[in-house]
């Protein structure tokens, strides 16, 4: 119920600002459509261009991940390789006490 209760007057709030800076605008509604028609351009230009780098960079994290795991893959496989081939070598050639 207190949720319901602010966001009532969350809104309230939101819609008496909007009536005062109407009431208030410094400029004609022609300007002030374009300069909010402009800014909103302008808006959406940042949101593409930070998204792109952003995609950017995930996808460079991402690559330097792969060839981490790619590393520490080989270098599993080599560790695991060795061990092997001592094994072998140990049970070809084993040591008299």
């Amino acid at each position: 119920m207190e949720e319901d209760n602010k966001l009532s007057y969350f809104f309230l709030g939101l819609g008496l600002g909007v009536a005062v800076g109407v009431l208030f605008a410094p400029k004609s509604g022609d300007e002030t459509r374009d300069f909010i028609k402009t800014k909103t351009g302008e808006g959406a230009d940042y949101v593409k261009r930070r998204g792109s780098e952003l995609r950017d960079a995930a996808t460079d994290a991402l690559e330097r991940g792969k060839d981490s795991l790619r590393k520490q893959k080989d270098n599993l496989t080599a560790a695991l390789d060795a061990g092997k081939q001592a094994y072998r070598d140990a049970m070809n050639n084993p040591v008299a006490d």
